[in-house]
């Protein structure tokens, strides 16, 4: 990027990261979310370090928050309020500690209080010879808002300390989940509208102008720093705190090391989830006071302190490119080639865009600067664009009119959002259907990768996925990346899933709109294939969860000449199919299972199958009408909230005994 487009670049980002903070931190409304602005706002952090000279003096870079609220009487602060600059992989911590030593005269090394950092809003108070005299937010860094009434109505705040000392005290005002979840659904019932998470409550609340609403409601205060104290460390700072009578997060360590601190920060990237405050990364600070204030500070953050983000599940990134690729159905599918961007953990190039109208619908281009979205195992996806950050030059997309694999005709059905290829022969979606017919909830045979399906189709040896059942250790060992062995072990492991039960049989067949519930639903339901196939949509639709899409879908299935040949192969190269045997008293019956963390004895695929077929049903959410938690290993977030809607909670072994 030239010093030019650097220049464009920067002052949009002002403006769009100017819009964002004026509507939260002046209105209370959140335009995008916390990890998006934080994105943006490290992207203008990035181009002013490259740049220096583009820093402006009203960039949002070098003021730490927005303008008080009117309202409230304006507090100028005793000690200015400063921002911490962000970091968020090990080399820009390792950076961080180089410039430190080399500003200290290459110290040899440094001890690190770190902290979990509690997303809530910042206050300062105020105590005279132990009395609190003044508490007032951090509103833009030199003036506050006066919060004092509000303030004395928290009790996690001691209106008088242990000791009869004057000093500052810093720290977070913030609110649990349970007490997030109690208000919104009292708002909920009075038709108001609820908030978007405990932060924007906890910030709500405190700048009511009614002390009696804040007191209903149960915020609470965590200090990380008390200013004008004896305390020669921070760690001690902490430690007086809990002497003065305050709450402090209490899983903070004082590290000897920085691999000390990136093992902690490990530790804890998923163990926070199942805390039940909000937060989003650690703060980890020079221990020594008195070295804190030898470093000073660079623009308006400490140099002796930085905060660590967690990978966040949304990010912003610019998309370089828009394709297609093509299912198993023929399905067109759009996705977005990005510049490279951090996410949940991992560093994501690709997006999916679902299809042409959600593009159109949220206004997506070539060229934009857009927020992504990752959750957990999920395809990350594109969830808006940032059209005030548009130079002129983005293109909008157009859906194909021709195949991107076989050129054939792509058709959108008229009442249907997905276009798709009209080919019967398109090599992509051959190839995809195998894929499918042999994943791990299908026929599940291993070795049969994207790449192996390819040269097989390529090399003429197989035309479907009946074919690969007539395969031979002669057909496949002159190929390349196979030897003899490979060979050996790829034909066993065919030979090995022949006997199938119906159900994964079923859903092997990747017929539309039949995943594994379904396809489990519609084996107990017939009892077998042939029962099966000749079904009438009348008999499809009288399925518990099978609609008339799905129906149609089936009965069209098996009356199609070419599927009919696929089945009289299958059973021609030695498929044979397990009916499903009538259970009876089993405890699963009619049950509903969550499986959280890692299994031993099997995969969480595994075990949803097998209480599928006990009669149980396997989903993937917890909600009051789950019977029972299985936990395995690390289990996370879900494991609290079973035990706060009091769900049974059955360990690996039990779970076993139960089926």
């Amino acid at each position: 990027m030239t010093k030019k487009e650097a220049e464009k670049r920067a002052e949009k980002l002002r403006e769009e990261l100017g819009k964002i903070r004026y509507e939260y931190h002046v209105n209370d409304r959140e335009i995008v979310s916390e990890a998006v602005k934080t994105s943006l706002m490290h992207e203008l952090a990035e181009l002013e370090t490259e740049y220096p000279d583009l820093i402006t003096e009203d960039s949002p870079t070098q003021r730490v928050a927005g303008e008080p609220l009117p309202g409230f009487k304006k507090v100028t602060h005793k000690h200015p309020g400063m921002s911490l600059n962000d970091v968020f992989t090990e080399e820009e911590l390792r950076d961080w500690e180089k410039r430190v030593l080399k500003l200290l005269g290459n110290a040899k090394s440094l001890e690190y209080y770190t902290e979990l950092k509690i997303d809530g809003l910042s206050v300062y108070l105020t105590y005279d010879k132990g009395r609190l005299v003044k508490a007032a937010t951090r509103g833009n860094g030199k003036i506050g808002e006066d919060v004092t009434q509000n303030v004395r109505t928290i009790e996690a705040i001691p209106l008088k300390l242990a000791k009869p000392l004057s000093l500052e005290v810093r720290g977070e005002v913030f609110m649990n989940y349970q007490e997030f979840e109690r208000v919104n659904r009292k708002r909920e019932k009075s038709g108001e509208a609820t908030y978007a998470n405990p932060r924007n409550l906890a910030a709500g609340t405190l700048r009511q102008l009614d002390p009696k609403i804040v007191a209903s409601r149960n915020l609470s205060f965590a200090v990380w720093a008390l200013l004008d104290s004896p305390a020669r460390t921070h760690s001690e700072q902490h430690q007086l705190a809990v002497k003065l009578g305050f709450k402090v997060e209490s899983h903070a360590k004082l590290c000897k090391s920085l691999n000390e601190v990136l093992g902690f920060v490990d530790e804890w990237e998923d163990k926070r989830k199942e805390l039940p405050y909000q937060t989003d990364g650690m703060v980890i600070n020079i221990d020594s006071n008195e070295v804190f204030t030898k470093l000073g500070s660079v623009g308006k953050a400490p140099r002796g302190a930085v905060a660590w983000k967690y990978s966040a599940e949304q990010a912003t990134t610019k998309i370089l490119e828009i394709r297609t690729n093509v299912g198993r159905t023929g399905a067109i599918t759009p996705f977005a080639v990005m510049e490279p961007v951090k996410l949940a953990g991992t560093t994501v190039t690709r997006a999916t865009l679902h299809n042409e109208d959600e593009i159109k619908r949220k206004d997506i281009r070539i060229g934009d600067t857009v927020v992504v979205q990752k959750a957990g195992d999920i395809i990350p996806e594109v969830v808006q664009s940032l059209p005030n950050l548009r130079t002129g030059k983005e293109k909008k997309f157009k859906m194909p009119t021709k195949c991107p694999v076989c050129g054939g005709p792509v058709i959108k059905p008229e009442g249907e959002a997905v276009a798709r290829c009209a080919s019967t022969d398109c090599f992509a979606i051959e190839m995809q259907r195998i894929g499918h017919f042999v994943s791990r909830d299908a026929f599940n045979i291993e070795g049969l990768g994207e790449k192996i399906i390819e040269q097989l189709i390529t090399e003429g040896l197989i035309a479907d996925a009946a074919d690969l059942f007539k395969l031979t250790e002669g057909d496949l060992a002159p190929l390349e990346r196979f030897a003899e062995r490979s060979a050996e072990n790829l034909v066993e492991s065919i030979a090995a899933s022949r006997k199938i039960a119906l159900n994964r049989f079923i859903y092997a067949l990747g017929i539309r709109h039949v995943g594994a519930v379904t396809a489990n639903d519609l084996a107990n339901y017939f009892g077998s294939l042939s029962e099966l196939e000749k079904a009438e949509k009348e008999e499809l639709e009288a399925v518990e969860g099978i609609g008339e899409v799905a129906a149609n879908s089936v009965h069209d299935w098996f009356r199609d000449k070419k599927n009919q040949k696929l089945l009289e192969k299958l059973e021609k190269y030695g498929v044979r199919i397990e009916n499903p045997t009538k259970k009876r008293g089993t405890k699963l019956n009619g049950k509903t299972f969550v499986i959280t963390g890692t299994l031993e004895s099997m995969s969480r695929e595994e075990a949803q199958q097998k209480i599928r077929e006990e009669g149980g049903k396997a989903t993937s959410s917890i909600s009051k009408e789950t019977d029972y938690l299985v936990a395995g290993e690390n289990p996370g977030s879900k494991l609290a909230k079973a035990e706060k809607l009091g769900v049974k909670i059955v360990s690996e072994e039990e779970f076993k005994k139960l089926l």
